[in-house]
């Protein structure tokens, strides 16, 4: 780990930049495949200086289709389940990481609102981690109150808490 001090910057997530540390300290890289997020977690990342060493990059793929056709989540799959299924948050954690080439792979699906979506409630969001060692992708369901923005922004924590307790 390198002996540089946090950043001052409010601006930079804590954890985000502990991340990005420890991936660099590794050798090893990120990417994100979000949908409800929408490029957040990867902008969380990469607001950190030094990120270009270990974010690959992020795709947003917020319609259906292109959670298929991007990042390779059966479209089966989708059409049985809909997009907002544990399932198929590993399966974009597994297509980010495959897609752009990383170590690490995290995906983000579910419900920011105003209204629910696939049967699901607002608040309602599944966070996924890929990597090395687990196997199966790490999945952990959330349920988060309060606006849309404030569930986007909860489920982007989820996300860097879910793969900073995995890449340790």
């Amino acid at each position: 780990m390198s002996a540089d001090p946090p950043s001052a910057d409010p601006h930079v997530d804590p954890v985000a930049e502990l991340l990005v540390r420890r991936l660099a300290a590794a050798g090893q890289t990120v990417a994100c495949a979000e949908s409800l997020t929408g490029g957040l977690v990867c902008a969380t990342l990469v607001s950190v200086p030094g990120a270009s060493a270990v974010v690959r990059g992020g795709v947003v793929a917020y319609a259906v289709d292109a959670k298929a056709a991007l990042l390779g989540v059966d479209p089966d799959l989708l059409g049985r389940v809909g997009a907002v299924d544990p399932e198929v948050a590993a399966a974009l954690a597994r297509g980010a990481a495959r897609v752009l080439g990383a170590t690490w792979g995290v995906g983000t699906t579910g419900v920011a609102g105003p209204d629910p979506s696939d049967g699901m409630p607002v608040g309602t969001v599944f966070v996924a981690v890929s990597g090395p060692g687990l196997g199966a992708p790490v999945v952990e369901e959330c349920r988060f109150g309060g606006s849309r923005e404030q569930i986007r922004r909860a489920s982007v924590r989820a996300a860097l808490r879910l793969l900073e307790r995995l890449c340790g």
